[in-house]
């Protein structure tokens, strides 16, 4: 990552307000990506939900929810633009920090088996597969499965 990067962009809660930008964001990374209103539901449910900024540009965001001590990575992505710096691992790293602020002992994610570089980048942050979840991901042929991983804090 540039060191440009590293002094330019900061954290902050996600708001109703960023759901164009998201949208915009969102379509160009995902094939099924989410949709406002899975945005907007998880928002009106208090789940943690950030976004990653960049002179005054939203470029990533991530959801989570937290339930007793456990934290379920919703979401985590990065504007198509900005992949392939290290950014996401650094937004990785600081939900696994607001997680362990709030703490909890373990953090969980779902993640298709066809996404390798996600798989890496979690395996190389300390997670761990536990488990496959069958027909999980909508997919072009039917359904995808999902990688279940988890991480104890």
């Amino acid at each position: 990552m540039s060191a440009v990067l590293k002094t330019q962009y900061q954290f902050r809660p996600m708001q109703m307000d960023d759901l164009d930008a998201i949208m915009a964001i969102e379509p160009k990374i995902y094939p099924y990506p989410w949709t406002r209103g899975n945005f907007s539901d998880s928002l009106t449910s208090g789940y943690s939900a950030w976004v990653m900024m960049l002179n005054e540009q939203i470029i990533g965001y991530s959801l989570m929810m937290l339930v007793l001590d456990e934290a379920h990575l919703l979401n985590l992505s990065v504007a198509k633009s900005y992949q392939k710096q290290g950014l996401g691992r650094t937004l990785l790293e600081y939900m696994v920090s607001i997680a362990k602020n709030n703490q909890m002992a373990n953090m969980f994610l779902e993640v298709r088996p066809s996404n390798i570089s996600a798989i890496a980048l979690y395996e190389n942050m300390g997670f761990n597969e536990m488990a496959v979840r069958r027909g999980y991901y909508p997919a072009a042929t039917g359904r995808e499965d999902a990688v279940l991983m988890g991480l104890a804090l």
